[in-house]
């Protein structure tokens, strides 16, 4: 096992230091709170709290300790300040309901709902910012999960090409590769290359490796696997290529993965529970935006039959492809001609297509179009987020095309998607395979958790376009 030292890493000494700053930041939330809810007045703070410092310390302890189960406080966090937000809001939210059970159950003075929401509201939004600063404006490498390369071929090189994007190695650094037999030698730098001549464990000990990813190009008999094996005994986490990118980039390499990876990999949970609480996520969240959008709705309708003269459909049913290959009829606005695939062949839509009218143009720009798919949400043939429905046709040409198309299908297609947040409109073969990635990716890793992140990161791409055609 690690030793003290071993266990007491610099990153973990980070950690216990952000523990302990957002504590002390709550602690001075809940003073400011309370100087706010009562105009500064110290004779009615002492009237209604008694020692207030204490209640502080209360509130703060109770905060953080849900901060703690909501995994704000893990090494190395793969997400961004978005994740962190989500988090955030349910530890509140949650830690909230846990201070006011424990002034019922325990006897405790109550600390006031007026108090208790403004330190709520200032806190979240304290701890919001204390993040902002830890994860952008902290750029020291030992905040970096150090990241050594049991490999040194093309597959191992696929690590540099597919993450090209320097925010890709904000929470990560490779410290080197360790070449294999039947690698190819010419896919990464000499410089690059580790020699493990004491043993894989020994140099992941002297480097302060936290993550080894096996990356061989022929895993026939090349791969140390008792030295791996003690390597995970250590506590160092170990990947497989097609995982550590699935991680890092937020999608699935269909290049890499095979169809054993599929049938034996974690995730692809569709259980009883998971399923139940997405469906509850799903009427909650579409019943909200029914009633915060109803007046945009109406708006849109009428301008939809204004500019047809008052003639013509306000929506537009089209038949899609839904959770187990079953085709269901997507209801949006109608933004195209009435008689824009008047030959019955299914066209991909492109930028500035010409069967768009002017007011499609906007909706569609501003993705109101895709507001009546709430109904669709409510009925059960969508869910509000998942991976988009595309139509019969384009499915059939694009399970032929792209492997592990149907995969996607796992799951109810949604108004939202991970896709969609991350990679443009997509209007070819070739833009469906890059989507496929995210889809996958979704459709394994769904929770609860992820579905409040998409979501919160949808109000970005409405507000400003993203991906819309």
């Amino acid at each position: 096992m690690r030793s003290l030292s071993d266990a007491w890493h610099p990153t973990r000494r980070w950690i216990v230091l952000l523990a302990v700053v957002e504590w002390g930041v709550l602690n001075g939330v809940f003073q400011v709170a309370a100087w706010l809810r009562f105009l500064g007045n110290s004779d009615l703070i002492a009237a209604a709290f008694g020692d207030v410092y204490r209640r502080g310390l209360l509130f703060a302890t109770i905060q953080v300790l849900a901060m703690t189960a909501m995994g704000m406080y893990v090494a190395h966090s793969r997400e961004g300040i978005n994740g962190h937000i989500v988090r955030a809001l349910v530890a509140f939210v949650g830690g909230g309901l846990v201070l006011i059970a424990a002034q019922y159950l325990m006897p405790i003075t109550p600390i006031g709902r007026g108090v208790m929401l403004l330190a709520l509201f200032i806190g979240f939004f304290a701890v919001v910012l204390t993040r902002v600063i830890a994860v952008w404006g902290v750029r020291a490498d030992l905040l970096k999960r150090r990241v050594l390369v049991v490999g040194a071929g093309s597959k191992a090189a696929l690590i540099k090409t597919k993450l090209a994007d320097m925010s890709d190695w904000r929470s990560m650094m490779i410290v080197g590769f360790v070449p294999l037999q039947g690698d190819d030698e010419t896919a990464v730098p000499q410089a690059q290359k580790l020699a493990a001549s004491d043993g894989i464990l020994a140099l992941a000990r002297e480097l302060e490796v936290d993550e080894i990813v096996v990356a061989p190009d022929d895993r026939r008999g090349s791969l140390p696997m008792d030295d791996l094996m003690q390597c995970r005994l250590e506590g160092i986490a170990l990947n497989d290529v097609g995982t550590f990118l699935e991680n890092e980039t937020g999608r699935i390499q269909v290049g890499v993965v095979n169809p054993s990876w599929v049938v034996f990999a974690e995730g692809f949970d569709t259980g009883a529970v998971r399923a139940a609480s997405k469906r509850a996520f799903d009427v909650a969240a579409a019943t909200t935006l029914l009633i915060l959008t109803l007046p945009i709705m109406l708006v849109t309708a009428f301008l939809i039959l204004l500019e047809a003269g008052f003639r013509g459909p306000i929506f537009y049913r089209q038949e899609r492809v839904g959770q187990g290959g079953r085709s269901f009829w997507v209801l949006k606005f109608r933004s195209m001609r009435t008689d824009a695939e008047k030959d019955g062949v299914a066209r991909w839509a492109t930028t500035n297509d010409d069967r768009v009218t002017r007011v499609g143009r906007v909706i569609r720009k501003l993705r109101i179009d895709e507001l009546p798919q709430v109904i669709n949400v409510l009925s059960g043939s969508m869910s509000f987020v998942g991976p988009r429905p595309e139509r019969p046709p384009f499915v059939e040409q694009l399970s032929d095309a792209i492997p592990y198309y149907a995969l996607r299908h796992a799951v109810k297609p949604g108004i939202t998607g991970w896709a969609q947040l991350r990679y443009a409109y997509g209007a070819s073969v070739e833009d469906a395979e890059e989507k496929l990635k995210y889809d996958l990716y979704y459709v394994k890793n769904h929770s609860f958790m992820f579905d409040l992140l998409v979501l919160l990161q949808t109000v970005e791409v409405v507000l400003f376009g993203k991906g819309a055609r």
